[in-house]
C-alpha cells in the first residue's frame, strides 16, 4: 500500500516549484522594468534638450512612431530568449522616450510643465501600486479578458491615427481617458497573467508592463496638459 506522504510529496514539490518560477518571472519583470525607466528618462531627457523630434509632426511623427516601435516588439520577441533581448528591450524603451519627448516638451512649455509631469508620474505610478494589489487579491481567471482589451485598443489606436489628423482637442481628451481606462486594465490583466504562470518570459512580461505604463503615462500626461496647463 503506497503510503499517502509519499504520493503527496511529488505533487506538493511540483506545486512549490511552479510558485517559485511564478516568483522568480515576477522579480526578474519589476527589475527589468525599473530598469527600462532609466533609457526611458534619458531619451525624453535629449529629445527635450536637442529638439530632435519637433519636426515629426502629423503623418510623418506617426509613421516613425508606429514604424519603429512595431520593429523594436518585433525584434523583441524574436530575441527573447537570447542574451540580446535585455539590450535590444532597453533600445526600444531608449526609442519610446525620445518619442515622449515631444509631448513632454509642449508640457513643459507651461508655467505648471514641472508639477504637471510630476503629477502625471505619480499618478502612473499610483495606478500601478493599486493594479498590482489588486492582481494579488483577485483569485478569478482574468485570461478572457484580453481579447477584449486588445479590441478596446485597437478601436483606441484607430481614433488615435484619425485624430491625428482631424486635430480635434475634444477627440484627444476622449481618447486619454479611455487609453487611461483600457491600458490599467490592461496592466491588471499582464500582471495576473505573470502571478498565474501564463507568462513564463520575463523579457516579454516586462514589454506588456512597460507598454501599459508608458500609455498610461502619456495620455495622463495629455489630459493634465489639456486640463490643467497654466500659459505664462
Amino acid at each position: 500500500m503506497t503510503s499517502p506522504l509519499h504520493t503527496a510529496g511529488p505533487a506538493g514539490y511540483g506545486i512549490d516549484v511552479a510558485r517559485a518560477q511564478r516568483h522568480r518571472v515576477l522579480r526578474n519583470t519589476y527589475w527589468l522594468l525599473a530598469l527600462s525607466l532609466l533609457p526611458t528618462v534619458l531619451g525624453a531627457w535629449i529629445g527635450v534638450q536637442t529638439g530632435i523630434t519637433q519636426a515629426l509632426r502629423g503623418g510623418l511623427g506617426l509613421m516613425v512612431f508606429m514604424g519603429g516601435a512595431f520593429a523594436f516588439i518585433f525584434a523583441i520577441e524574436k530575441t527573447k530568449n537570447s542574451a540580446a533581448g535585455v539590450p535590444v528591450l532597453l533600445g526600444f524603451t531608449f526609442f519610446m522616450g525620445l518619442m515622449l519627448s515631444r509631448l513632454i516638451a509642449a508640457v513643459l512649455g507651461f508655467k505648471n510643465g514641472p508639477e504637471l509631469v510630476m503629477t502625471a508620474f505619480g499618478g502612473t505610478a499610483g495606478v500601478f501600486l493599486v493594479m498590482a494589489s489588486l492582481a494579488t487579491v483577485i483569485k478569478r481567471d482574468l485570461s478572457g479578458l484580453g481579447k477584449w482589451l486588445f479590441v478596446g485598443a485597437l478601436v483606441l489606436m484607430v481614433g488615435a491615427v484619425v485624430n491625428v489628423f482631424v486635430g480635434s482637442t475634444a477627440g484627444m481628451l476622449a481618447i486619454s481617458v479611455a487609453a487611461i481606462g483600457i491600458f490599467s486594465a490592461y496592466m491588471l490583466y499582464d500582471l495576473k497573467q505573470i502571478l498565474d504562470g501564463g507568462e513564463t518570459n520575463y523579457i516579454s512580461a516586462t514589454l506588456a508592463l512597460y507598454l501599459d505604463l508608458f500609455n498610461v503615462f502619456q495620455s495622463l500626461l495629455a489630459l493634465l496638459g489639456i486640463m490643467g496647463g497654466e500659459r505664462e
